[in-house]
């Protein structure tokens, strides 16, 4: 009996056929039969349309599961050898990093994601591949002209934007992973030193999403923020109101001049007691091949993960850049270390 994934309501089976030769290399020569069970904390329409491709790709069906990420790595863990869990799909690098912590993560060999993903978007070991990217951009109001000097991450520190900082909460993974990353570029103390910089420059408490940042620097609540570029991508493609929130905004890609831009990650890793494991590693490589990584580029306004794949439109308005290729697992490993920074630092 086919091990099936509970709960009508955030479950999902999505069922097709009519395998070709093609279709079967593009998804990874599987089997074309069975299912593999996906945990994932992702909630884009456009991930639907993937796990229906790859069914009609290769006859395997998907089992879904939606959650928040903290809460599908505990049930994983609490579920031990009998987890039905294939995949684990989640956002952001420390999340990927609490999932290793965990134990829940088993590592995969496969010359098809080597090839096809930079060194950086894999961990060392296997246990997860980066699918997605998204750069962590500054933003500014136009009206109020472009910020001089801002040029790094390090600048954001500086008392000449005293007041004009707009930022979500400390607790949030795509501020913990940038702090993370500036911990393993430049250190502690230089990076606590960083952060109470920027509390100090805060225009209002933390609040509120990225979107909720993008429209009141737009607004001229405050002068500057820190975004991801999905978030942006989304209003400069927009409709006629959108696009004039996103006109109103100038774009900075931090530290050109140095490691790169920060970026945060999609990525996924097979689970250490998989059921259907060849299916799961089948199902990576599908995602990274050039129609699925379409999905993410075109849906969701996300960069491709792999090497040479342009991004899509909207998101090119947003300018070219070299991003940070420091490996996300170190990323990760700095996680705590950061939220400590953040509290001693008073970014609430």
């Amino acid at each position: 009996m086919k091990r099936l994934i509970l709960a009508a309501t955030m479950a999902l089976a999505v069922t097709a056929c009519g395998q070709t030769e093609e279709a079967a290399t593009e998804a990874g020569n599987t089997t074309g039969s069975g299912e593999v069970n996906i945990y994932s904390s992702r909630h884009y329409d456009t991930d639907l349309a993937l796990y229906e491709d790859f069914t009609e790709q290769t006859g395997i069906t998907v089992n879904r599961i939606e959650a928040d990420a903290d809460a599908l790595i505990e049930r994983i863990a609490s579920e031990g050898e009998f987890s039905p869990a294939d995949l684990l799909i989640t956002v952001d690098a420390g999340r990927l990093w609490r999932a290793e912590e965990a134990g829940i993560l088993s590592a995969v060999e496969s010359e098809t994601l080597s090839e096809r993903l930079p060194d950086h978007l894999r961990h060392p070991d296997g246990l997860w591949f980066g699918l997605s990217t998204r750069a962590r951009v500054v933003i500014y109001n136009k009206a109020a002209g472009e910020p001089a000097g801002l040029e790094a991450y390090a600048d954001l520190a500086d008392p000449a934007y005293r007041g004009d900082i707009c930022i979500r909460s400390s607790s949030n993974i795509y501020n913990i992973s940038l702090l993370s990353s500036m911990i393993a570029h430049r250190g502690t103390d230089v990076s606590e030193a960083w952060a109470k910089g920027v509390v100090a420059n805060f225009s209002r408490d933390p609040q509120g999403n990225d979107t909720a940042q993008i429209e009141s620097v737009a607004a001229g609540e405050c002068r500057i923020a820190v975004v991801n570029s999905y978030y942006l991508a989304r209003f400069a493609g927009g409709d006629d109101e959108q696009r004039a929130v996103f006109d109103a905004l100038g774009v900075i890609f931090p530290d050109q001049n140095a490691n790169g831009t920060h970026v945060n990650i999609s990525g996924a890793g097979v689970t250490i007691n998989a059921p259907n494991r060849e299916n799961a590693i089948a199902f990576l490589e599908y995602l990274t091949s050039e129609s699925a990584q379409r999905y993410f580029a075109d849906g969701n306004n996300e960069y491709p993960a792999v090497t040479g794949l342009a991004a899509n439109s909207a998101v090119e308005r947003l300018g070219s850049f070299k991003p940070d290729t420091l490996n996300a697992a170190e990323i990760g490993r700095n996680q705590r270390e950061a939220v400590e920074i953040f509290d001693r630092a008073g970014w609430n």
